[in-house]
């Protein structure tokens, strides 16, 4: 039985984390319930390291309380949920405890920062689950309509057989060199660089979107950058600017990857384009409302890539907005997020993507790291470990 249903109450919403992603998972939770058919809930409390900053953001954002301490909080009795949008070095810790806890749990992407720490995390959420505790990972570009739509229209053949995947993931935001040192940046605590902030993102949409998985990989990585200016002078960069994967897929597909932040000019350009046998799909999330779509079976002096404005009420979650053609944004991806999740939620079914999706991409991307060192040799995506 669900939380929901137990307390007789609404649900209690905590989120741990409030810059970058914080923000847009608190716009989503602020306005889910305006426009969507969910659970009853209340968003409890915002948690973050600087007390002033963190009071003064959920007075903002839409938050009841602010609190310091992620541990009091997941054991409070009122917090049914816990919203995780710290950095990935700490996904780990605080998800494992707040599933012990019994609260279900949203965390960003990617999964943890180590193979190691997603499989502990994996464990801990199929044995949640069996306790009726829910837990998904946030690749919130699965809830773009134009994407989603993509997926509906490869499912119902209308590619025929589906060749190959070309996905491009660039932005610019580290092209300067006087760009300032971050987290973001230093391998203990982001992890990897462009690979795992913004590939895996890739990665996800060509397994999403064809129902195929990666096998093997032959990967790049390179740092055009090697120091950036730090509060005491210059410090080492020890992640990746950019990334490059070549992907074998389950049923003989091919997709090409590439991830770049040191794109200049390029500010959040996730470029898509799936080649089958019977037609075509191009987008781009820099104009998200929109799907190309060329159509082979078409006589060929018909044929052309025509431009599909995905803002109708048949399409993935547009109905719950606007009138046609008023377009909707990037915001509104974590708003369908907290949707799903918590329908899943209330209908006690496992949300998508699980802990376990997560996992896999984790390994795909260790595949593309240890292809890069030993020189795009082409290496096995070993299979997640069973979980019981």
């Amino acid at each position: 039985m669900n939380t929901l249903l137990r307390t007789g109450r609404p649900l209690g919403v905590a989120a741990i984390g409030y810059a970058f992603m914080g923000k847009a998972h608190s716009n989503a939770w602020r306005n889910v319930a305006s426009f969507f058919d969910v659970p009853a809930f209340e968003q409890k409390v915002l948690v973050g390291r600087d007390a002033l900053a963190v009071a003064e953001a959920a007075a903002k954002y839409g938050w009841a309380e602010s609190a310091t301490d992620w541990r009091s909080v997941i054991e409070r009795d009122d917090i049914d949920i816990v919203d995780i949008c710290a950095p990935g070095w700490m996904h780990a810790e605080i998800a494992i405890a707040a599933l012990e806890a019994g609260k279900h749990v949203l965390v960003e992407k990617p999964l943890a920062n180590t193979l190691e720490e997603a499989e502990l995390m994996v464990s801990a959420a199929a044995s949640a689950r069996g306790r009726g505790v829910q837990s998904m990972i946030g690749f919130n570009y699965r809830r773009v309509p134009a994407l989603a739509l993509a997926r509906e229209l490869i499912a119902e053949g209308r590619l025929g057989t589906v060749r190959h995947i070309r996905a491009a993931y660039l932005q610019d935001w580290l092209s300067d060199v006087d760009a300032p040192m971050s987290w973001r940046l230093r391998k203990e605590t982001a992890g990897s660089g462009a690979l795992g902030d913004i590939a895996s993102h890739a990665i996800d949409q060509v397994q999403h979107l064809t129902g195929q998985t990666v096998t093997e990989v032959t990967g790049t990585l390179r740092t055009f950058v090697a120091e950036r200016p730090g509060a005491a002078g210059l410090e080492k960069v020890t992640v990746d600017d950019a990334a490059w994967a070549t992907l074998g897929m389950t049923g003989g597909l091919s997709a090409s990857v590439e991830a770049s932040r040191v794109a200049t000019g390029q500010k959040n350009s996730l470029k898509i384009e799936i080649y089958g046998s019977l037609g075509s799909l191009t987008f781009d999330l820099e104009n998200l409302n929109e799907l190309g779509f060329l159509d082979a079976t078409l006589p060929v002096r018909e044929q052309g890539f025509r431009r599909i404005l995905v803002n109708e009420p048949e399409h993935p979650y547009a109905a719950a907005w606007w009138p046609q053609g008023h377009v909707i944004g990037w915001e509104h991806t974590f708003t369908h997020q907290v949707r799903d999740f918590l329908l899943a939620v209330r209908g006690g079914s496992e949300p998508s993507p699980s802990f376990a999706d997560g996992l896999q991409i984790q390994r795909v991307l260790a595949a593309v790291e240890e292809s890069a060192r030993n020189r795009s040799v082409v290496t096995e995506v070993l299979e997640p470990a069973a979980v019981s």
